[in-house]
Formats: C-alpha cells, structure tokens, sequence
C-alpha cells in the first residue's frame, strides 16, 4: 500500500478518497466494527425499526464545506433535506427564538430582527466566503479580505464582552445557542467563530438532515474509495506503526500508545501535555409521537437547542469549563423524522437525539435532566418516551475512541489549535515522526463533519511523499 488512513471518520475517509483519486494505493483500517467515526447511524436495540444517530445528526457542513461541495454528495444520491426551520430556542418567559432559512422571516419574528439583520445579513450574501475563512487552512490568504473584515469585526463582537450589541434576548439566545455548538466558554472567539459560520449557513444552505441518517454521508465516501481501488478494514485496531505513509484520524495521544519509544522525546513530551476539553453525554429517545410543545412553532424545528436564555447558556458552559455540573446544562436536540419521515417506523416510534454538556469523564447519566429539560417546554413529554439509551461522557470513546472524556472535539476546538494544530508546527497536519500524519479533528480547522482537517492532511502526503503537487477532483 501507499498510504493507510487509520480511523474511518469523514476526515479520514476525505483524505483517503483524496489520495485514492490521486492515483495512490490506499487502505482505510477502523477498530470498530462499523465505519465512519462521527458519522455513524445504527438501528435501537429494542426498536429495531428505529435507528439512531451515533454522533452528528444534522449537517450543515454537508453542503457548506468545499471538500463536500466539490465532493457532491447530491449527485451521489445522498439526499439531503434542508427544512424550512434551521434550528430553534425555547424560552422559557417568552416565545421561542426561531431561525428560518428565511432571513427575512426570522428577523420579523424577532423582537429586534434589525439587529439580527445587521449581524447576519452581509454575511449571507458571501456564506462561501465565511466558510472558506473559517474553514481555510489558516495559511494561505483569505479570498475577499472585505468580507473577511467584516466577518472578523463581527467575531470580535460576539466573542467579547461587546455581544451585547445584538439586541433582544430571542436574538442573542438564538445566537448563543449556535456558538455553544464548541462546548467552550462563552463570550469568546471560538464560540463566536462557530456561531458566525453555522448561523449564517442557516440563512443559506440551511441546515439539512441526511436521508437515512449521517451513515449515508459516509458510505457514499467510501463507495467513492472502492470505486478508485481503495480498501476499507474494520475491526482492525492498529497497535503497530503500520508500513508507508499512514494518515491518523485519531486523537494525537494514539501516537502514544502506536510509537512507544520510537517517538521523538521532545514530540512524546508534547503528546504527553495534550490537553482535551469539556465532554458531552449522549441520550437517545424512543419516542410513541410527536412531542407536545407549548409553542407549536418547534414542531417544525429539526434542531434545537434547549439551554434557555444567553445568560444561563454562558453560565452552564463556565460550569462545565471549570469541572462542574450545570444546573441546566446546554442541550442540544435533533428531530430527523422532521425532514426524513422514512425515520418512523410502521407503528410510529421515532428517535429523539439529544447532547447534553458535561465536564470532561463525566460519568454520570444524564437522561432525566434531559427528560426534565423537555417537560418544561413540553408538558407530557415523558408520556410519550418509550426508551431511553444513555452512554455518559466517560463512555463516549468506547464507540469513537477519539472522544477522550466525551470531548467530540478531540481537543481541537480553541482559537490556537485551530491555528497551530496538537503541537506548534508550520504544517499541523505533519508529525516529525517520518510518514506520519494527523488529519482528525485535532488539527485545524478542527471539529465538525466537513472533512476540511482530511483534505489539508492528504494535500501535505501527496506533495511531501509523492511529488504531487494538484489535487485531484472530487466530483462524481
């Protein structure tokens, strides 16, 4: 083989069919039975009709990235439905906050829509270039430096103290609930970073679920790897360098555990020192139909987020930051059946997929601070739950060992590791250990199903290993 990718997540699997179109022989191995990392979708185990999201549900990015758009994921007959409603915050001492694809709708229903205009408005009409900034290899000069100013002003914003600007608590729960997405402290640039790019994204491509469930978007990548002669293990964990140039989907301490004292010291110290963050606990639903909001307007919402006003988001993410449980933790939610009806099975039971923030190593089950979060913004929620599967944060690597503590993130979500990557280097996505490489979500641009960190990484292997200095196309 040329090169092995080792991890099957959408980095990894991007950065191999990259190299498997570059003419390149390629192998994919996976530890776990099933492939595709964060990307995974598998059936309940009582409902089997049911089946539920492993990691990422919905994905804006499925449309947003450049590696996916040039990918072309449609073309492929990944169907990928974008709903009239992005997503949604109920509050609790008001209407809930909602934002449609609709620019115009969301600022009328909005208590100070000029001001979500002014935020969010100039930034729609260039979403490619918001993206290509937020996503870019933070090496090369940013395409349309105007807007890139203008983007960068409105970070500033909304990752100081000065995010009061936005005016009105729907709105700045609206925006809040889209940067907590980075499960970090809030104000700051990263949360802002997030918050610029999903929400704009909203207002464009809108937020679009995966027909089938995220496991589409991965056997289209990998039906794209075979076709070009590549190969795909699973069940292989890797405890040995392998042969050639390998690509590392994985978090940078595996390097650790794969090298031992082939390590160069000074790099092993580093990798030592690595740091993850806060981690997220996953509780999955079963439900019997469909849930009873007190405001209807969430019945049309895919995507929720349900951890109230702005200022108990900031305050639950500062607990979580510093170790503690929040009282009410920032939850995220995922209805499927919404945009995928082909995700209720014949007696009409549906899957509710749920995050809830929590320190990192958690072990605690967080399924009735769940179930409670619901009731309070629907009443008689819990007459309608069938089940309820719950895998707390210190579980979470044991189906993605990437997610050390429940940190989907792998570490990567900080303005400098999306700058500098694991350890300081020129090229984050090279190791000095020689034909080893990082493409996960450890290096930048860092979390998120986009397969940016797997294209960067494959791009540095064919120049640095091969002479090949063109990418090759994506589409289909």
């Amino acid at each position: 083989m040329d090169v092995t990718v080792v991890g099957s997540g959408p980095n990894g699997l991007a950065a191999a069919v990259t190299c498997a179109r570059a003419g390149l022989r390629v192998q994919v191995l996976e530890a776990q039975p099933t492939a595709g990392g964060g990307a995974r979708t598998a059936a309940d185990p009582e409902f089997p009709g049911v089946r539920h999201d492993i990691c990422s549900a919905v994905h804006p990015l499925a449309l947003g990235s450049p590696f996916f758009a040039a990918f072309d994921l449609p073309a492929r007959g990944v169907e990928l439905v974008s709903p009239p409603v992005s997503y949604a915050n109920p509050l609790t001492d008001r209407p809930a906050a909602v934002a449609y694809r609709d620019l115009e709708r969301t600022c009328t229903e909005l208590e100070h829509g000029k001001s979500w205009r002014r935020l969010l408005g100039p930034m729609a009409s260039r979403d490619d270039t918001v993206v290509a900034f937020l996503l870019g290899d933070k090496r090369s000069l940013p395409p349309r430096p105007v807007t890139v100013a203008r983007l960068g002003l409105r970070m500033l914003e909304q990752g100081t103290p000065a995010w009061r600007l936005l005016r009105g608590e729907d709105a700045r729960a609206l925006f809040t609930g889209v940067a907590a997405h980075t499960i970090s402290p809030m104000p700051s640039l990263t949360a802002a970073g997030a918050g610029m790019m999903l929400g704009t994204l909203a207002h464009t491509v809108g937020w679009p679920v995966p027909v089938g469930g995220s496991q589409a978007i991965v056997d289209a990548l990998i039906a794209d790897l075979r076709a070009h002669g590549g190969e795909l293990t699973t069940g292989a964990e890797v405890t040995q360098p392998p042969a050639g140039v390998v690509l590392y989907d994985t978090a940078p301490t595996a390097l650790l555990d794969i090298y031992r004292d082939a390590l160069p010291p000074r790099y092993a110290r580093a990798l030592g020192r690595y740091s993850f963050g806060a981690g997220v606990t996953k509780v999955d639903f079963v439900l019997s139909g469909e849930i009873p909001w007190t405001d209807p307007r969430l019945a049309d919402a895919p995507t929720l987020h349900l951890g109230g006003s702005r200022t108990q988001m900031a305050r639950a993410e500062a607990d979580v930051a510093a170790g503690r449980h929040a009282q009410w933790p920032m939850v995220l939610a995922a209805l499927p059946h919404l945009a995928d009806p082909d995700r209720v099975d014949a007696a009409g039971r549906r899957p509710l997929w749920t995050y809830a923030h929590v320190p990192a190593g958690s072990p605690l089950d967080q399924t009735e601070t769940v179930t409670a979060l619901f009731e309070r913004f629907a009443p008689g929620f819990r007459d309608i739950v069938l089940a309820a599967r719950c895998v707390p944060a210190d579980r979470m690597a044991e189906h993605n060992a990437n997610y050390v503590g429940g940190d989907i993130g792998v570490g990567g979500n900080s303005v400098w590791r999306a700058l500098a990557g694991p350890t300081p280097r020129v090229n984050p996505w090279a190791t000095p250990i020689p034909k080893a490489y990082l493409c996960s979500a450890a290096t930048p641009p860092g979390g998120g199903v986009h397969g940016m960190a797997g294209l960067y990484a494959a791009r540095t292997v064919l120049r640095r290993e091969f002479g090949i200095t063109e990418l090759p196309d994506l589409a289909p």
